[in-house]
């Protein structure tokens, strides 16, 4: 069976994890079908269990160590 998944938006503040309500960074398409939202820390916490029942895993965490377009030359 071939899954096609649609490319998913980027998460935004407005995304809270599922677990503690914090901005999210990760979301975990389930085989299931439905999807769950995560903050870094509980992402990092529950990695190796939701690798087993992801179907994709979309990580923005990288996101929180990106230098902001607004900074100065000094602050990069």
């Amino acid at each position: 069976m071939t899954t096609v998944l649609t490319p998913a938006s980027p998460l935004t503040a407005a995304d809270r994890c599922d677990r503690c309500g914090a901005q999210a960074y990760l979301r975990v398409v389930l085989l299931s079908g439905g999807e769950l939202l995560f903050c870094a820390h509980h992402g990092r916490k529950f990695e190796p269990e939701l690798k087993k029942i992801a179907a994709e895993i979309q990580d923005e965490t990288e996101r929180l160590t990106a230098v902001p377009a607004s900074a100065s030359e000094e602050e990069r």
